[in-house]
């Protein structure tokens, strides 16, 4: 088995996360599927998958999933996948490969040849623009798309950055903490599916204004 655990944080996804785990079914992968304890319907959606490990969350949101399961990776390698299906699997060899020499790789819908999305709409389109121009101009970041979790890394790599939001902030927290640690990081292109079944589990304006303070306190933390 290839050394390199699928980290899929699952929120309501009883639709989805069957279709996606049958897609990924035979890639050599360790999976890792993040849930809250009480989200029985996509547990019960999900339990005649075989090798697959389900872990309950201590805590909810986004980022307690990516943070926990991040922490209970053993192998080598990690990689962020989310459960409705909109990243594409197919990236995983290439950016598995890339990783070898960098701590992190970053899928970009925003690198052109290659990347789009089917599930960008007008707001999150210029509000990614927005904060992604923002951190780097800020923090001097190389990236195009800093609201895309579509990350592998290295699990050394991504344990060393002690990541503490447990909501949509960690988008952000994860790659200005890379910069700060001096991590080597690449971009890649990666087209974003349509999501097979649920809604967005982002809320535009309240998570875009957690985002935007984000951003800004780790730019005074810097300064002091």
């Amino acid at each position: 088995m290839t050394d390199l655990t699928l980290i899929i944080p699952s929120k309501k996804e009883a639709e989805s996360l069957p279709v996606f785990l049958k897609e990924i079914e035979k890639l050599s992968y360790k999976k890792l599927i993040v849930l809250q304890k009480e989200d029985t319907e996509t547990k019960n959606a999900i339990k005649h998958f075989k090798d697959i490990e389900v872990l309950e969350q201590t805590n909810n949101g986004y980022g307690n999933a990516l943070i926990e399961g991040i922490n209970n990776v053993k192998t080598n390698y990690c990689c962020i996948i989310n459960a409705d299906g909109s990243m594409d699997p197919k990236y995983l060899k290439e950016m598995l490969t890339t990783c070898e020499n960098k701590d992190l790789v970053f899928g970009s819908r925003y690198i052109k040849p290659g990347g789009g999305s089917d599930d960008d709409d007008i707001i999150t389109l210029v509000g990614n623009y927005f904060f992604t121009f923002l951190g780097n101009l800020l923090y001097n970041l190389r990236i195009s798309d800093i609201l895309y979790t579509y990350i592998l890394a290295k699990t050394e790599s991504l344990k060393k950055l002690n990541l503490k939001n447990g909501d949509f902030r960690i988008c952000v927290e994860l790659p200005i903490k890379a910069n700060f640690n001096k991590l080597h990081y690449e971009c890649l292109a990666s087209y974003e599916r349509e999501r097979i079944g649920g809604k967005k589990k982002v809320n535009p304006l309240k998570d875009g204004l957690l985002i935007l303070l984000e951003i800004v306190k780790y730019f005074f933390r810097k300064k002091n």
